[in-house]
């Protein structure tokens, strides 16, 4: 529930809510329905099954009315201000293809742990030196912002191989620049639950995207790993660069996986402040009481 009050109380308003229940067995249907009634904003599916994370990011695309669109956790937080910066964002910047803000990670409480300025090259005008530093450079969580959707519809569906949601990124960095909002804004909840927490190994982890691929036979741990590879070399050639980006993105890519080869991870992650900025404080109350 904070998260939906999160974003129904932004300061910006002509939005609409898509909330794509995954055959929850809660109370996730009751609540809803009643911020259907309270909100002409909100609409509200149910999934008759489960089908999975990745099923339930592509479907909510697909409902989508706005030129607009943002994926929202259930239970992230967000300050009054953020999406109204981040259209803001895009209207002054045609050519910027998501906007988003800076992160801080906050707790099962709401208390903000860790804040980090936002690492990656994903503003530079050049497409393959955007491209790069989605592969080498850690940090970011741009699949969280405010996206084209024109743009989004262009792209790959979200798949649910391993690593799957970092292509979604790194496809869309490949047709134009991203922009960051400098502060912290957004506010994504820590906690046992978590994708990344709950999923012990690779097919759990995939399983979670979509449960077909428990399915040792049909999903062997080596296709989980061939298709998020191939996704990298097919959104290259798929994309709109000239033949010289083309091919610079390519040797960015083969550097990349012959690094992987031999070193474990994508780079450095970004550096965690000491301690909560000041300002940070005043923004996370805020978020909270949205």
């Amino acid at each position: 529930m904070e998260s939906i009050e999160a974003l129904l109380g932004q300061n910006f308003g002509d939005f609409e809510l898509i909330i794509s229940d995954n055959a929850s067995t809660d109370e996730t249907p009751d609540i809803c329905q009643r911020y259907v009634r309270d909100d002409s904003r909100v609409r509200y599916h149910r999934q008759p099954r489960n089908i999975g994370l990745a099923g339930n990011h592509n479907f909510v695309v697909d409902e989508a009315k706005a030129d607009l669109f943002k994926w929202a956790s259930n239970d992230d937080l967000y300050a009054r201000e953020l999406l109204g910066r981040c259209v803001a964002a895009l209207d002054e910047h045609p050519d910027v293809v998501l906007a988003h803000s800076w992160t801080a990670m906050i707790d099962e409480s709401g208390k903000v742990t860790q804040a980090v300025r936002y690492p990656l090259a994903s503003s530079a005008q050049r497409a393959p030196e955007r491209f790069r530093s989605l592969l080498f450079d850690s940090g970011g969580d741009d699949d969280g912002g405010v996206i084209r959707t024109a743009v989004l519809r262009r792209i790959a569906p979200k798949g649910s191989y391993h690593h799957s949601d970092r292509t979604t990124i790194a496809e869309l960095v490949l047709y134009g620049p991203f922009c960051q909002v400098p502060d912290w804004l957004y506010f994504r909840r820590d906690h046992p639950e978590r994708t990344e927490r709950v999923g012990a190994t690779v097919r759990s982890r995939c399983a979670i995207h979509d449960p077909r691929r428990t399915n040792r036979l049909r999903h062997p741990v080596a296709r989980l790993y061939a298709e998020y590879m191939l996704a990298y070399v097919s959104m290259i050639h798929r994309a709109p660069l000239t033949a010289a980006e083309r091919r610079e993105c390519y040797r960015h890519l083969l550097e990349w996986m012959s690094s992987r080869a031999f070193h474990h991870g994508t780079g450095p992650g970004p550096q965690p402040f000491a301690e909560t900025p000041p300002d940070l404080r005043v923004t996370q109350v805020v978020a909270g009481q949205a």
